[in-house]
């Protein structure tokens, strides 16, 4: 409805002595797209983004709209680094771990709902898409704790002897994926049952991280010692491709100990993005084809160890702080904080809101989100 035509029946009401709100289309409030970054989110290097969940405007170049406060739920002598973000809009709530706790937030207040310590710590953890469950590895141990998402409460626990590090929750609920850095096969449980039901591999080395396709088919595992990643089929548990990244050699990289470190799909999986730590790149990866196809390189700024997406495929998110457009493969803005220093993080995600509400939330993996035929 035009401007002219809207005053034209808001006359026309008035003065039929019909109020004017009444038997006019509401204007639909538009979606607000936020990133959550916790920081500090590459080990406990505060230069990067101080201590706190940082939000940023995606719509407005990624401006900083506040700073959430999490030192005051810390020890004060020493900050404690990110391992993990997740949220749920189904109960409006925002966790964050760190090696020896977990930390729960009510998204529209901003207030601490829960602050508790657990047996061995906590890993990175992902939450179910009912907001009921949150499956977290405790830091590079031997299980999975399984707590209850309201309380904290632990309900049950799974062992692995894994070096319990990386989960991903499928987004239809139905299987949870367990990554050990101590392991050569990705683990599949069960979440009616909290057991471990099946598995994927075992692959060439130890797997670090890893990301899954929106069907639950097919994982892409980063592995030690290899400037690339691995395919493996979901559906029978066998590892299928080995893909190497060509024209770029292997060097030293300041973290994890691993070329490839950190790796996601644009959620049309139409492409596969990978981490370079030593050449400080992104290489971009064909994904409509088995194996993968590499298409293209993008420079960053300094080394990255994760990479994530709007949900929406627009943006690509290394840790390294750089934000590029997914379809130009150009930085289009960089991650700062009030003081206008450069923010890096490892553990960010997307929140939509509609008005003050969450409506939708991302992940902290790069998870392919392509609907079923």
């Amino acid at each position: 409805m035009t401007r002219i035509w809207r005053q034209f029946l808001i006359l026309s009401l008035i003065a039929l002595g019909v109020p004017a709100s009444l038997g006019l289309p509401s204007r639909r409030e538009v979606d607000r797209h936020v990133l959550y970054v916790a920081v500090p989110g590459i080990r406990n290097y505060t230069e990067w983004g101080g201590v706190g969940i940082l939000v940023y405007d995606m719509e407005h170049g990624h401006s900083l709209i506040k700073r959430i406060p999490t030192q005051p739920f810390q020890p004060a002598d020493a900050p404690e680094p990110v391992k993990g973000i997740c949220a749920s809009a189904v109960t409006g709530r925002l966790y964050v771990s760190t090696p020896a706790r977990m930390m729960c937030f009510d998204i529209v207040s901003e207030k601490l709902l829960w602050n508790r310590a657990y047996d061995g710590g906590c890993d990175r953890m992902s939450i179910s898409p009912d907001g009921a469950t949150i499956y977290a590895p405790n830091f590079e141990g031997d299980f999975w704790n399984v707590i209850d998402a309201t309380t904290g409460d632990v309900v049950a626990k799974i062992e692995t002897r894994s070096g319990s590090h990386n989960t991903i929750y499928g987004l239809d609920g139905k299987h949870v994926y367990l990554a050990g850095l101590r392991s050569r096969v990705l683990s599949v449980a069960d979440p009616r049952t909290h057991a471990i039901t099946g598995s994927v591999g075992p692959f060439n080395e130890s797997i670090r991280p890893f990301t899954v396709n929106a069907r639950q088919t097919l994982c892409f595992v980063n592995v030690n010692g290899l400037l690339g990643f691995e395919v493996g089929s979901i559906l029978d548990g066998k590892p299928l491709y080995r893909v190497e990244v060509k024209g770029f050699e292997k060097g030293p990289v300041k973290r994890h100990g691993c070329p490839s470190h950190g790796i996601g799909l644009t959620p049309d999986e139409k492409e596969l993005w990978l981490c370079d730590g030593a050449n400080s790149m992104l290489h971009v990866f064909d994904a409509t084809t088995l194996p993968p196809r590499q298409a293209a390189s993008v420079k960053l700024k300094d080394q990255p160890g994760w990479v994530t997406f709007s949900m929406d495929g627009r943006y690509c998110y290394p840790s390294t702080g750089d934000v590029i457009d997914t379809k130009t493969r150009k930085t289009i803005a960089e991650l700062k904080d009030e003081s206008g220093h450069p923010v890096q993080s490892e553990k960010l995600m997307e929140i939509v809101f509609s008005g003050t509400r969450p409506i939708r939330t991302g992940d902290q993996f790069g998870l392919g989100r392509k609907p079923r035929p």
